[in-house]
């Protein structure tokens, strides 16, 4: 449990910390756009004394602490884009107890509470037991980001990630699991043609309808939790037109390697089945996030942060602690060997809504989840 000095750092910046989270809530932050809050983040840290601080190609903001060549490393993360694609300032309120925002749970809550465990182990001068800490703010976690912030720091700091914690998600649960998917754009072309002199052309909307169909009647393996889904389809000219080009998003997911290689064979069945002389089905591949693959002794490693997690939450809100599959920055240290966890710092709820909330009583709770994750590799 925190020293009684932490629990009184934490009640005394409790408004510096809500002032943190109103600022980062409502600077827009769509994935692949999320420049406007990776230049606050990273202003913030270099403000507060913090040294190294840098931007990479993926405009992650990471800030190194006490990592130097031959000592192993532990990743804490949280993300900084939203699933929104307002440009403009997101609309913060107050009521009833809650902190109303598009993204304020997923992820600023988490990202606030760990920007100020950055601040806290700078200004105390903590040092790391064995281990340098990379604190990063990251990029790509959301819709198409692809997991791209996650990507790049696995492989700027290839073998030497000893273990990767990411604050997502609430203190309800732990990501004991990584669901991978596939997600494509499929667009069909055909010759088309005016509906009443071209009757009997080929109708890219009818061969997408097709498409579709043979997807839906997919019997999902058994082998863990996979699903399919179509997300956005669109095409056409107008009423009296054949269409000659309709397009769709559509994905698989799975937390079984298995399952996701026997979903990847039958998509490609059924793509290549349409495929004619007169139908053109192009497939561009937009995003893919990997299952874990773990050896006996990572996966052990794995379980151990799990319980961990569960026990330090638990602990936290007197409450049970549920475990589940979920797609996180965790998917690309999981598939690369790094046992990682994935839990978040506050309590609330409409995750992906615009009418997404947060309980403001949790955070001081949320604050010591993160604490405790982080100091306990510090002396």
């Amino acid at each position: 449990m925190l020293e009684s000095k932490i629990l009184e750092y934490i009640e005394n910046h409790a408004q510096e910390t809500l002032d943190l989270l109103y600022t980062i809530a409502q600077i827009p932050a769509p994935s692949n756009h999320e420049e406007k809050r990776m230049e606050f983040c990273s202003k913030w840290l270099t403000d507060m004394g913090a040294e190294g601080v840098y931007t990479d190609e993926a405009l992650n903001v990471v800030y190194p602490y006490g990592v130097r060549d031959g000592v192993p490393i532990v990743v804490f993360m949280a993300h900084m884009d939203v699933v929104f694609p307002d440009t403009t300032p997101l609309p913060l309120s107050e009521e009833d107890g809650r902190i109303c925002c598009p993204g304020i749970g997923d992820d600023t809550a988490n990202l606030a509470a760990l920007m100020m465990v950055a601040k806290y182990v700078t200004q105390q001068e903590l040092i790391p037991k064995d281990c340098g800490i990379l604190f990063v703010c990251n990029t790509g976690e959301e819709g198409m980001g692809n997991l791209k912030g996650s990507r790049k720091i696995c492989k700027d700091y290839a073998g030497r990630i000893r273990k990767f914690y990411s604050f997502d998600g609430t203190l309800n649960s732990v990501v004991n699991r990584a669901v991978g998917s596939a997600r494509f754009r499929v667009t069909v072309k055909t010759p088309g043609g005016h509906s009443y002199g071209k009757f009997g052309n080929e109708n890219a909307i009818a061969n997408l309808a097709a498409i579709i169909s043979r997807i839906y009647a997919i019997q999902v393996p058994n082998g863990g939790k996979t699903t399919y889904n179509v997300g956005v389809i669109e095409g056409g000219t107008s009423v009296n037109t054949i269409a000659q080009k309709a397009s769709m998003l559509c994905e698989y997911r799975s937390d079984c390697e298995a399952d996701m290689a026997y979903m990847e064979e039958r998509f490609r069945e059924i793509f290549e089945k349409q495929r004619s002389d007169q139908v053109e089905v192009q497939v561009e591949i937009v995003g893919l996030r990997p299952c874990e693959h773990l050896n006996e002794a990572q996966r052990a490693e794995r379980d151990r942060m799990v319980a961990e997690a569960q026990e330090l939450l638990t602990g936290i809100t007197g409450k049970e602690t549920r475990t589940g599959s979920g797609s996180t920055d965790c998917n690309i240290p999981l598939s690369v060997g790094i046992p990682s966890v994935c839990y978040g710092c506050y309590i609330g709820d409409g995750a992906h809504t615009r009418e997404e909330y947060i309980e403001k009583d949790s955070l001081k709770m949320g604050y010591r989840a993160a604490f405790e994750s982080v100091l306990k590799y510090l002396l």
